[in-house]
């Protein structure tokens, strides 16, 4: 008999609370051994005036349980408000996002029968950490943040997982082509620590080709890991190709907490209308059960729901002419699962869980060598990017420059200007437009942070405008920043 566990229950907001009250209806009937506790989050919380959608209420159920089952939250539009999902998974550390998304052909329409893959999504950094600045009147910079610490323990957390569920490959999709630092830190850890998994192959491919190919061709995927934005956007082409991005289910996995929801908005649009299908929670739910080590119980209402898609028992988003039986709503699709407790699919393949267990100790204890604790590589200060709002002399880039060589001093030159990351001084592209918003390189050398601060007062008793600064740096004699385009 499984050991009874407690969980956190959040019905959400638009088609939240009644899909939420299916899939509850579902586990209760199938003998999962879970106490819920119930808390809302969300737009009711919104409306009170807390700009995180979470009260502290919530916050104390969830960190007691240390499980959350989420129904959809919407995020009002507009500034000052945060995304609840967001929160939950920077707050709690939920650091890998897992995404299955399998095919359930013939009975849900897909170009590609035996689609079976699994998306691992970095969880908490890229630009989702929603670190954003308005700097000028024209321009606006969201930052980019890619560590080796996270880096290491999502690309760990893939392979321990293809490991535990006899995944057989790897994918590690990333920029690195364009975003040589980030992007290339991400490709870089993911080809230092693949080598540890020699039962399991790996490959690398650029995000954009390799989301054409999972429209295209997604047999050819088993896990994909990769940062944080490209996830979310592949894990949603991947569930729509499919058959119905509404049949998928969500897993965020962090060392304290986990929370478990379906891939799909709160659509607000069909809410209480008893028309939703509540199958990409219920696999959410099935995640959480195998999470809080009830393997026999996630089976039983998996392959309950696997025998009513394959009855024909089908809401309205995945409506067959030939297949569908019966047109059901969300409360009747719940009671159709219920009714096929104990039976197994025909033609589907039966669920049938992998009952190994992902060692989370190898995933955040990392073994490379660059990894926390370990031997630093020497850091050098080269020189200086400093950031100006500048928007006089028509905006000519040899005006600014002639004035900004002046100003370097004795410690540095002036090498580059480039306005949106293209090199507009020296000998700048002609073609470029250019914004109120520069980006001058400074550099020399044996160079300390006097001496930037000089250059600073320098520049600001010539009136002209500093936003912003960035130090640049080399580790072990390579440059710890990007050239500008043209440079």
């Amino acid at each position: 008999m499984s050991q009874r566990a407690a969980i956190s229950v959040a019905p959400g907001d638009g088609i939240g609370p009644e899909i939420t009250d299916a899939v509850v209806f579902i586990l209760k009937e199938a003998g999962a051994a879970i106490d819920m506790d119930s808390i809302i989050i969300g737009r009711q919380i919104y409306e009170q005036g807390m700009s995180s959608g979470i009260p502290d209420r919530a916050w104390e159920s969830i960190r007691s349980t240390k499980v959350l089952l989420k129904g959809p939250i919407t995020t009002p539009q507009g500034g000052g408000y945060k995304s609840v999902n967001v929160t939950a998974r920077t707050t709690l550390g939920l650091f890998a996002n897992v995404r299955p998304v399998r095919s359930f052909a013939p009975f849900v329409k897909t170009p590609f029968p035996g689609m079976d893959l699994v998306i691992v999504r970095e969880n908490e950094e890229d630009t989702y950490g929603g670190i954003e600045h308005q700097q000028t009147d024209e321009v606006v910079q969201c930052l980019k943040l890619i560590t080796r610490p996270g880096t290491e323990r999502i690309v760990r957390y893939a392979f321990e997982y293809a490991r535990a569920n006899d995944r057989k490959k790897v994918h590690c999709l990333s920029k690195d082509n364009i975003m040589k630092l980030t992007d290339g830190l991400f490709h870089k850890v993911f080809n230092e620590i693949a080598p540890e998994y020699p039962e399991i192959a790996n490959d690398h491919m650029i995000i954009d080709i390799g989301t054409a190919k999972v429209a295209a061709d997604p047999l050819r995927f088993d896990v994909i890991v990769t940062p944080n934005l490209y996830g979310d956007i592949i894990s949603d082409v991947a569930a729509e190709v499919s058959g119905s991005v509404g049949l998928a289910g969500s897993a965020n996995i962090g060392v304290a907490a986990a929370m478990f929801e379906a891939v799909h908005g709160s659509a607000p649009d069909i809410a209480g209308r008893n028309i939703a299908n509540p199958s990409g929670l219920l696999n959410g739910a099935v995640l959480m059960l195998m999470h809080i080590r009830q393997p026999d119980t996630a089976e039983l209402i998996q392959n309950a729901w696997l025998c009513a898609i394959e009855d024909g028992m089908h809401t309205a988003d995945i409506k067959s002419a030939e297949y569908t039986k019966e047109l059901l709503g969300t409360q009747e699709f719940a009671r159709a699962v219920v009714d096929r407790l104990g039976k197994k699919p025909h033609t589907l393949k039966p669920a049938a869980h992998a009952k190994n267990e992902i060692h989370m100790d190898t995933v955040l204890h990392s073994h490379t060598p660059q990894s926390i604790g370990a031997r630093k590589a020497p850091k050098v200060l080269k020189g200086v990017d400093i950031f100006l709002d500048w928007d006089e002399a028509d905006r000519n880039p040899n005006v600014l420059g002639k004035r900004l060589e002046d100003l370097a001093g004795p410690d540095f030159r002036m090498t580059m200007i480039s306005n949106r990351g293209i090199k507009v001084y020296p000998d700048g592209a002609p073609e470029t437009y250019g914004t109120d918003h520069w980006c001058c390189r400074f550099v020399g050398g044996g160079l300390k942070n006097s001496n930037l601060i000089d250059l600073l007062t320098r520049i600001d008793n010539e009136g002209i405008e500093t936003i912003k600064t960035e130090n640049l740096y080399s580790f072990d004699g390579e440059a710890g920043y990007s050239k500008g385009q043209g440079e």
